[in-house]
């Protein structure tokens, strides 16, 4: 009897694919999402990543009972006065990112959001990979008691990955170390117009009065 065959399946990249979109400098794409996890008591945990994808680097990394829409913006914020702003942000359809807030707040600025497929998480591969190593080294190691010591263990994290773990696709350099090597700035005509004339629009934060998710 002939024996039955197993159907394959193709994984697919799409137009904002981190494969057909891919970041070609320092601040060409970034890449966000969440995670979730609890205390040893229960209470819920939200992390929030932020990296770039041609560095590497681990530009943020949130940790909080709940994330609300005020808080995205500030991340977001502190991050373009002190690092620049993006030319895109990934991610997938989570109801925190296509948040129209957020989304209207990034179109003013000049940030082209690259919205993955839903159901497709390697198109948004860069975040996928590096939350998939936080579960597996931190997460699925550690308990945490208090939010204290989670946010602790969240800076020691980002330190590690950004300073002490050498990357092979980085010429097995750190990602500071491979961002320390590159031009200071990105080239003129690829960034957002407001990022060159180093201002920023004040996100519209008297609107938020609820969580975007718990």
């Amino acid at each position: 009897m002939p024996q039955k065959q197993r159907k394959k399946r193709h994984l697919g990249h799409r137009g904002n694919s981190c494969v057909r979109r891919r970041a070609e400098h320092k601040d060409h794409v970034w890449a966000w999402d969440f995670v979730h996890d609890r205390t040893t008591s229960g209470r819920p945990l939200k992390w929030l990543a932020i990296t770039d994808e041609y560095t590497r680097e681990c530009l943020a990394l949130e940790v909080d009972r709940s994330i609300t829409a005020d808080k995205v913006l500030d991340i977001l914020t502190n991050l373009f006065m002190t690092r620049g702003v993006p030319r895109h942000i990934r991610s997938d359809n989570g109801p925190e990112f296509i948040a129209q807030a957020i989304r209207d707040y990034l179109g003013r600025i000049g940030v082209e959001t690259l919205y993955i497929k839903p159901g497709s998480p390697w198109e948004n591969g860069y975040a996928e990979s590096f939350f998939s190593r936080l579960r597996d080294e931190l997460l699925n190691c550690e308990e945490f008691t208090n939010l204290a010591e989670a946010r602790w263990f969240a800076r020691r994290r980002k330190e590690e990955h950004n300073e002490e773990r050498p990357h092979s696709s980085l010429g097995y350099q750190t990602p500071a170390e491979f961002a320390a090597g590159l031009p200071t700035s990105a080239p003129a005509s690829d960034g957002p117009t407001l990022q060159r004339e180093g201002r920023l629009p004040e996100p519209e934060s008297t609107i938020f009065t609820q969580p975007i998710l718990s």
